[in-house]
């Protein structure tokens, strides 16, 4: 009777008592009675259950609830995407019918189709079940006017390839004309209802045809603004041209120093300068003295606020987007020559084998003799006399500069550090912003010689925090995860390169020899890059985990305060640790955390801006060479391609579907192998190409193979075996015909060839 209710009621649904009892056939009153007993108990069993109507019904079925994950997702411009859960773990696969909606940046709950299999090495796969918070909250792109849809203005498309769906834009009292490029706030986001954004328009940021308007649709996009807000200006203008008296009471005054900066002849915020001397017991004494921001921006001021929210300057092809007003970082926080300028300063004791034996960190007034250029010093090591002779006054100094130099990059090879020396391209453009020429950046002595005492300053500061056990953020690069490092040490064992170890326990100082050994390779630029790509990302933290690619127990970012948020916060601790308090230490100890991922987070956008807008401009100028060929190396295979960088920085891809057979990948030697005729294309192997396609707008430039005296041909196992097997029919065949004439004469051919049918036959009737 049990099964007979929980049947009739999976059919009809809930029913009143004398309903069921008619369905059953329970009308006699004993029949009843026996029936109303029976629900009762099945009630208090929990196999039903009375509606609020006083019906009887089934209980309602209890899902099984999915385990759900929650993580950021990464769409790619085909559809499908990947969700980030922990940046320790691999990414999880979301195909293209399981993305329900989500879009770059949102955060999304999904649960878990497939694990993950790492024999088959494929990745785990999930779906999105909800979109948590959605990141696009502005776009930006050129307004199309659409009379399908006269209720709106018009929609725009995004320049970001990963949002396909259109954005329409409200009608708004501003009369527009088609030529606009606008910037929208986004109101509804894709759905079941509709399959396209809804937004309000926030402003018109030029028009189609404005010089540059092309990089400022970029970082519009990215909402990394040139114009800073009123009251940010305010409080820049009334910051004074020069510091009086008063603000440099307290200070170690070096004005009597030789200082001097040194930077790129195009700089205009000249925020760091040395001193350089030599001391009686052997030792130099280097003095880094970088401009003390932290004294006009002060914490929760206007310009604080608004330096956090940028988190870097953004330096693009023909523009700088400033952390920093112009007022300041070109003005009284620019160490020009002959003028006193506030700054805070890392003066080292260094011993003759690079080490920091002494040292003294805090606040100083300098001014500087020269504002030198890296050609200038370039010039001078090189012994231009005319240099020498303009610049006489420093001269010891840039000798004693260029030792030391030598001396601290001896140490830093010592101790592992890696050298990811690539190619890096500066892309020209005419007023227009047009591209007119890219040329590699040159890195002499000069350059180097700066850096490394940046280097020594930033892991000098960061090692007296760390020592005290203060709170501080420092700038962490940890060690490489064991998984990619393999495949890098894998990949070069492939090119015949010998590394010992594996990915758990290779050192620094091998991975160094190896780079070593390949700088005069053509492909060592490519396997630099290779093994950068295989390093972790250096991020900002408050926790100290060392910098892996440096070799460096401590670093933090202390030298560039005008250009980057980290710097100015770690001049402000060296300020307020002076007066050490409890309550400054709990202030910084909460505020770090949160600082440290937010300027990460705004440093990962630059570089992305930066990237954005190099690949836009160099496709820009390319567009005139299309048809024309070129010698390249291949920097990347993958599954559906190649892609070919020239002597110019300049990478484009040749998609398999334009090769002339079937080529098969191979994972382990990042290659593509020819099936029939045996071609192999790897990474590092010179190529001729002709080029196609070169788009602006998307960035992306095409290639097509061109066969050359470069090409490598290596046949397959498949191929040689095929090979071997016709031989072996052929010889099989004349062994048949021979056998049927002379057995003699065949036998006595082969053993004169040395064929090893006839040894083998010979054995054999030795053996009878």
């Amino acid at each position: 009777m049990k099964q007979q209710i929980k049947t009739l009621l999976e059919t009809t649904g809930p029913l009143e008592m004398d309903q069921l009892a008619d369905a059953l056939g329970a009308t006699r009153a004993q029949e009843f009675t026996e029936l109303v007993k029976l629900i009762s108990k099945m009630e208090s069993q929990r196999d039903l259950v009375f509606t609020r109507e006083g019906k009887v019904a089934l209980p309602a079925k209890k899902e099984k609830k999915q385990p759900t994950v929650t993580g950021i997702f990464r769409s790619h411009k085909n559809g499908f995407g990947f969700v980030t859960v922990d940046e320790e773990e691999d990414d999880l696969f979301v195909g293209r019918n399981d993305v329900n909606h989500a879009i770059e940046g949102d955060t999304v709950e999904v649960i878990i189709k497939k694990v993950a299999d790492r024999m088959k090495g494929t990745a785990a796969e999930a779906k999105v079940i909800d979109i948590l918070e959605h990141a696009l909250k502005s776009a930006v792109g050129l307004l199309v006017l659409d009379e399908e849809k006269p209720k709106y203005a018009g929609y725009i498309k995004s320049k970001n390839q990963k949002i396909s769906q259109r954005i329409y834009v409200k009608k708004s009292p501003l009369v527009l004309d088609g030529t606009e490029i606008i910037k929208v706030d986004i109101d509804k986001y894709p759905s079941k209802k509709h399959d396209y954004f809804i937004a309000t328009l926030r402003e018109v940021v030029g028009h189609k045809d404005d010089a540059g308007i092309d990089v400022l649709e970029v970082l519009e996009s990215m909402d990394i603004v040139s114009e800073f807000p009123e009251a940010v200006l305010a409080e820049a203008n009334q910051v004074p041209d020069a510091p009086s008296e008063s603000d440099m009471k307290g200070r170690l005054d070096l004005r009597e120093e030789i200082t001097f900066t040194i930077d790129g002849a195009d700089a205009k915020d000249l925020d760091d300068a040395v001193h350089i001397k030599q001391l009686k017991n052997g030792n130099l004494e280097l003095g880094v003295h970088i401009a003390d921001v932290s004294y006009y921006v002060t914490e929760g001021s206007a310009l604080d606020k608004e330096a956090l929210s940028r988190g870097t300057s953004v330096y693009v092809t023909d523009r700088v987007v400033p952390m920093l007003p112009e007022r300041l970082s070109n003005g009284i926080c620019s160490l020009n020559p002959n003028v006193d300028r506030l700054t805070q300063s890392a003066i080292m004791e260094i011993d003759q084998k690079g080490r920091v034996v002494k040292y003294w960190i805090g606040q100083t007034v300098i001014n500087t003799t020269f504002r030198m250029t890296y050609s200038d010093v370039n010039d001078m090591l090189a012994g231009d006399e005319e240099k020498l002779a303009q610049f006489k006054a420093i001269v010891p100094s840039v000798h004693l500069m260029a030792k030391l130099h030598a001396t601290l990059e001896a140490m830093r090879i010592r101790r592992g550090a890696l050298n990811f020396d690539t190619s890096e391209a500066k892309i020209l453009v005419n007023k227009e912003g047009l591209p007119v020429d890219i040329v590699l950046r040159q890195r002499g002595v000069a350059e180097r010689m700066i850096e490394s005492f940046m280097l020594a300053a930033n892991e000098t500061v960061a090692e007296a925090f760390a020592k005290q056990e203060l709170p501080f953020i420092y700038r962490i690069h940890e060690e490489p995860k064991a998984e990619k490092l393999q495949k890098f040490i894998d990949y070069a064992r492939s090119f015949g390169l010998p590394i010992y170890g594996t990915a758990n326990s290779i050192s620094q100082e091998a991975l160094q020899d190896l780079m070593e050994r390949i700088k005069d390779e053509p492909f060592a630029d490519v396997l630099s890059m290779m093994l950068l790509r295989s390093m972790q990302q250096a991020r900002y933290s408050e926790h100290n985990h060392g910098h892996y690619g440096l070799g460096a127990a401590f670093y933090t970012h202390f030298t560039s305060p005008i250009r980057r948020y980290p710097d100015l916060l770690v001049h402000r601790m060296i300020r307020e640790y002076r007066q050490l308090t409890e309550e400054k230490v709990a202030h910084f100890e909460a505020v770090i955390p949160e600082i440290a991922k937010q300027t990460s987070s705004l440093e990962r956008r630059a570089i992305e801006a930066e990237r954005e807008v190099e690949a836009m401009k160099k496709a820009e100028y390319m567009q005139e060479f299309v048809g024309q060929e070129f010698d390249g190396v291949i920097s990347s295979v993958v599954k559906f391609g190649l892609f070919v960088e020239l002597p110019n920085t300049v990478e484009g891809l040749i998609h398999v579907t334009n090769l002339p057979e079937y080529f098969h990948y191979n994972e382990r030697t990042l290659s593509l192998h020819g099936e029939k005729s045996g071609l192999l294309f790897r990474v590092g192997q010179p190529i001729r190409v002709k080029l196609t396609k070169a788009d602006k707008l998307t960035g992306e430039i095409d290639f097509v193979h061109l066969p050359s005296d470069l090409d490598v041909v290596e046949k397959t196992r498949k191929n040689l075996k095929e090979k071997g097997n016709r031989k072996k029919r052929s010889l099989s065949e004349k062994k048949i015909s021979v056998r049927k004439t002379d057995k003699k004469k065949f036998y006595k051919e082969v053993v004169k060839k040395g064929g090893k049918h006839g040894k083998r036959r010979r054995t054999s009737r030795r053996a009878k």
